[in-house]
């Protein structure tokens, strides 16, 4: 699935001046030069690629996505794309690593330990249903590496810390709810979460053929008000002592 790239005679990486080091590409047929000005913010150039790139392989998968399109889209030479990525799987793995981390940052911001048990779990469950609102490209994303068998997540090394973590913290509203009366115990944290997820997860995933099915069109914002309701109310009398 990877794109190669073939450096044209005598061109220059992106940020190397001519007496620089060389980094190892290679190019697709055709590829354009190196540009003439080198970015003065690479980060930003990075996260421009990065959020044309998820656009494209949420769209089309990873097998019909085209760094070509991605280029284009992001405003950015293809032989810098292959200088910051790689390759296109390598894209591709930066990308879904991104999805993950803009996730957990978020998650991390709502503060949860600081909270009351109920309220903390109350606060994910509502996060959680309004990032897929706000964030669609992630659905179809993680839809198409399941697909895959998650073959390029299993190549990410930050991908279990940031999930322990998060497991952690999920695992101490749970102790301190039982703790204090108010909380069934023995509720294993990684489950929990899983069932938020799926609770918000499977609604937009399926939305379509579950709108089709029923004669009911769901994903509107009415309906997302009800699911949402439904999926805190179904959250907390679960965990209810």
């Amino acid at each position: 699935m990877n794109e190669v790239l073939t450096e044209a005679p005598g061109a220059r990486p992106a940020g190397r001046g001519r007496s620089g080091p060389r980094p190892h590409a290679t190019a697709e047929a055709g590829a354009t030069s190196a540009p003439k000005q080198v970015p003065r913010d690479a980060d930003k150039t990075r996260l421009k690629i990065l959020a044309a790139a998820a656009a494209e392989f949420a769209e089309k998968g990873l097998a019909g996505a085209r760094v070509d399109a991605i280029a284009e889209a992001s405003g950015a030479n293809k032989r810098m794309i292959y200088y910051y990525f790689s390759s296109k799987d390598g894209l591709y793995t930066a990308v879904l690593e991104r999805a993950y981390t803009d996730m957990r940052d978020a998650e991390r911001a709502l503060a949860l330990d600081h909270l009351e048990p109920f309220e903390g779990i109350r606060k994910l469950v509502e996060f959680k249903f309004d990032y897929f609102v706000e964030n669609p490209t992630t659905i179809s994303l993680l839809n198409g590496e399941n697909m895959l068998g998650a073959a390029y997540l299993k190549k990410s090394d930050r991908l279990r810390d940031m999930h322990a973590i998060l497991v952690r913290t999920i695992d101490g509203l749970l102790e301190r709810g039982a703790l204090n009366g108010t909380m069934r115990s023995g509720v294993d944290p990684l489950h929990l979460y899983i069932s938020i997820s799926a609770l918000s997860y499977f609604y937009f995933s399926n939305a379509a053929t579950l709108s089709t099915a029923f004669g009911r069109e769901l994903a509107t914002p009415a309906e997302n008000a009800i699911r949402r309701k439904h999926a805190v109310d179904v959250i907390l009398a679960f965990l209810k002592a």
